[in-house]
């Protein structure tokens, strides 16, 4: 089996037609695709599949067998395939001499600095980063200063769901929908107790209700 140093990670695309690989980025997960390079036993087991249909019997059979030869016989074809391969993919791939590991050059690769971008990052990439992170911590402090339950009597309780034709109630005494009363009561923000109706003063303590 051909040794690969630039990445453990790689798929064995190759079919009875030929041989093709992709690799991985061990770092950004990209794949780079190499040639297809056709098979010669791939090729007699066309051959032998174009016969098939035309003839039918033993060269049908052949040729649904011909896969399975070629894994057995070919496996030596198969090895010097994944070398051309892999040799043809490494140019996509370099080493940090900080950190010794094998980055794709298109994306993990800091050419400038020379080194791969766990031990150099890109600066533009970062700033772009920091400024966005900063804007959404920024979005959620100006969204938790601001009171979203001011349109909501929240001393009354009151069902989600009107009881007449189950649309949300939205907090309000009357569906927004059929326009229903829903059924409500108020809680006393003192003692807790709930109470029917739309009462001035809590009947549990004498609280007056806001």
């Amino acid at each position: 089996m051909a040794s690969i140093w630039f990445t453990g990670n790689y798929e064995d695309l190759s079919t009875d037609r030929g041989y093709q690989f992709r690799f991985r980025c061990e770092k950004c997960g990209n794949g780079y695709l190499s040639t297809f390079k056709l098979s010669t036993l791939g090729m007699a087991s066309s051959a032998i599949r174009a016969a098939g249909d035309l003839f039918g019997g033993i060269f049908g059979r052949a040729a649904g067998s011909a896969y399975e030869i070629q894994r057995a016989v070919g496996s030596t074809a198969h090895d010097s395939a994944l070398k051309e391969a892999a040799e043809e993919i490494s140019r996509q791939f370099k080493q940090c001499t900080r950190c010794g590991k094998w980055v794709c050059e298109p994306v993990c690769w800091n050419k400038k600095m020379q080194l791969c971008e766990g031990c150099a990052p890109d600066l533009d990439e970062e700033m772009a980063a920091a400024q966005a992170g900063a804007a959404k911590e920024q979005i959620q402090a100006k969204a938790r200063s601001v009171d979203w339950t001011a349109q909501r009597d929240v001393a009354t309780v009151t069902g989600v769901a009107c009881p007449s034709c189950g649309a949300k109630t939205q907090g309000g005494k009357f569906c927004p929908e059929c326009g229903a009363a829903v059924s409500a009561k108020k809680r006393c923000s003192k003692c807790g107790a709930e109470t029917d109706g739309d009462p001035k003063f809590c009947p549990g303590c004498g609280q007056k209700y806001a």
